[in-house]
């Protein structure tokens, strides 16, 4: 053997060998083939990601449906107690003027008590002072005694559900003496 000896050609042993069986395209294909595992695998998970997805919008539309159509079986189940004294009081029409009317009284005190438990509330804004989100001025008049902006007279009550405004209490609201009614002449011009 000569002192320089030629350096082994790549990929072959150091005895000159064929190249090593766990050599660089092993380890790609073992990358590879855990890549596509890990795809596999987040296919799947998005396949069920979809499908709970369309459960979901399913059950919502149901839902939704249910609401729509049964909304106010609450309601209902209230104003039928109101529905028998209705025809209790027809029915005991040969009763004296005394009794239908306190028949009619007790109906109104049912239907206001079921009112109440579904969450409709009275608005009665006599005395108050004017609030345009709640009442709905039909008038202004002068009254003597009562503070300029508040109401005089409740022509028909307001109500609410939950808070929000079904319809606004229609009044007639006090106006400020100086000013008196609309369309009168103001004070002072009794020649006019």
């Amino acid at each position: 053997m000569t002192d320089q000896e030629t350096p082994p050609a790549e990929g072959s042993t150091p005895g000159g060998g064929a190249p090593a069986a766990d050599g660089p395209a092993v380890g790609v294909e073992a990358a590879l083939a855990e890549a596509q595992a890990t795809a596999q695998e987040n296919w799947n998970k998005y396949l069920r990601a979809m499908a709970e997805l369309d459960n979901v919008r399913k059950r919502a539309t149901r839902d939704v449906e249910q609401a729509r159509r049964f909304g106010v079986e609450r309601l209902a189940a209230e104003l039928l107690p109101v529905l028998d004294s209705l025809e209790m009081g027809l029915e005991a029409g040969g009763a004296g003027a005394d009794a239908l009317l306190d028949g009619q009284r007790a109906t109104v005190r049912l239907l206001r008590a079921a009112l109440e438990r579904t969450g409709v509330t009275e608005i009665d804004p006599a005395g108050q002072p004017f609030d345009p989100q709640l009442h709905e001025a039909l008038s202004m008049q002068p009254a003597p005694g009562a503070e300029p902006g508040s109401v005089v007279a409740v022509v028909q009550k307001g109500f609410q559900l939950n808070g929000r405004l079904l319809r606004p209490a229609r009044v007639v609201v006090a106006a400020t003496p100086d000013t008196g009614a609309p369309g009168s002449p103001p004070p002072g011009d009794a020649d006019a």
